[in-house]
């Protein structure tokens, strides 16, 4: 006869603890928290430190119930687990009034407050906009003054800082930059993103200020930033401070940043001499004329991916030939990703293009938007064949005048096809035709 005096245990209950701390880790602030209701082990596992590493916090311009609920929640919790947290990452999602800045400014500088004691090692804050009319002086301000006085206590451990789109003043923005090294005369940091940081279409490259506040950053790894930064005394501060560190250089180039500036070779040849692991990455966002190109894209420097994005503007002035055919090929030996996004109706480019990939001899990454011929797939995919060139990710978007496409799919299909096993072993693939009209 059996005996079933005792409960029969569920299998949960002998769950590795490794393996239960899995689990919560895929749950909401608000299942976990009713699972820690379970029992001693259950809670025991919403208290370890690993569920609250990473931490996003999100503000929504038009909340809804839901939304304010859950921002709610995420303070509560950011809170009263701020000891294990390590990665913070904020978001004002669409701020429309001035009642919305001034909410977050106050929510932003009690959480502060309560994180002075955090062991934080990145905080990502992108996006603010503070230039915006919605940002009354006085909040903007403050909240500069709150997450200043922020950096200056986490600046001794902080490895990463994002103030993408901060959109701030000179000395609003150096303020910043500059409570991260308060405590001491220079700074550790590695990573720092400072893309749009600056107000529109201001010429950082020409203010003592700024090089005064580069200065105190010392083995910077990953620097992202305008190109309206960069100057011949900025590339002699990132030699001087940060030689044996800097790996990699992210500069964005907007055709609305000042980039009439001249920096010269031999600034990036001494550069590279002693950062010899640097690899330059560029950002063009229409700009596109070859003389602008010209005068950025120096042979000098160590380019490691390139991309050309026109945002479907067309200009007649923006030809793209000489580009494709006497300034990237510099790069042949470097280059191992390039994106274009042309709107290149007034010029086809296959023959230019091909021979620009067959001459980069460490290509892996292409991904085009472009007027094209479809049978530039075939050529290019019959180039790969022959292993005359080592792309491993292929991306193209073929524009075309047509809106009936069906013709150049099947063309399409019919490419495919013949290079399907290459396609399916060795490719990251994906070709489409796109209506243009």
């Amino acid at each position: 006869m059996e005996d079933d005096s005792k409960p029969e245990q569920s299998f949960w209950t002998h769950l590795p603890d490794v393996c239960l701390r899995h689990v919560f880790h895929w749950l909401d602030d608000r299942d976990r928290s009713q699972a820690a209701l379970v029992c001693k082990k259950w809670n025991w596992a919403m208290y370890s430190g690993s569920l609250w590493r990473k931490r996003t916090i999100t503000f929504y311009g038009r909340p809804s119930r839901a939304h304010i609920l859950e921002l709610e929640s995420a303070l509560w919790h950011t809170k009263k687990f701020s000891k294990y947290l390590r990665h913070l990452e904020i978001k004002l999602l669409n701020p429309y009034n001035t009642a919305i800045t001034e909410n977050f400014q106050g929510t932003i500088r009690d959480l502060l407050s309560h994180l002075g004691n955090s062991h934080l090692v990145s905080l990502r804050i992108e996006h603010l906009q503070l230039n915006r009319l919605i940002w009354k002086n006085a909040v903007r301000a403050q909240f500069i003054n709150n997450l200043a006085t922020f950096l200056k206590r986490t600046g001794k451990q902080l490895d990463y800082l994002n103030l993408k789109g901060a959109r701030v003043a000179l000395a609003e923005g150096c303020k910043l930059l500059n409570s991260l090294s308060c405590l001491t005369s220079k700074n550790f940091i590695s990573k720092l993103n400072i893309e749009d940081f600056f107000s529109v279409q201001f010429a950082a490259y020409s203010s003592t200020l700024f090089h005064q506040t580069m200065s105190k950053f010392h083995s910077v790894v990953n620097l992202t930033f305008n190109y309206s930064c960069i100057s011949d005394e900025l590339l002699d501060i990132l030699r001087e401070h940060s030689p044996h560190s800097l790996c990699t250089l992210n500069i964005k180039c907007h055709i609305h940043d000042p980039h009439e500036q001249v920096v010269c070779g031999t600034s990036w040849t001494n550069l590279v001499k002693r950062a010899p692991k640097l690899n330059v990455n560029f950002f063009f966002e229409r700009l596109m004329k070859h003389n602008d190109l010209a005068r950025i894209l120096l042979a000098e420097i160590p380019v490691r991916s390139i991309s050309l994005r026109s945002c479907y503007s067309s200009d007649p002035e923006w030809i793209m030939r000489p580009t494709l055919t006497s300034l990237l090929p510099a790069y042949w030996h470097v280059l191992q990703e390039l994106t274009l996004e042309l709107n290149n109706d007034h010029e086809l480019l296959d023959d230019e293009l091909l021979q620009l990939i067959l001459a980069c001899k460490r290509l892996l990454f292409l991904k085009v938007w472009a007027f094209l011929s479809v049978t530039f797939m075939e050529r290019l995919l019959q180039n790969r064949a022959e292993r005359k060139c080592i792309l491993t990710t292929i991306k193209v978007r073929i524009y075309t005048t047509r809106q009936e496409t069906s013709e150049d799919d099947q063309l399409l299909h019919g490419i495919y096809k013949k290079f399907k096993y290459l396609i399916d072993s060795e490719l990251h693939y994906f070709v489409t035709t796109y209506p243009m009209v």
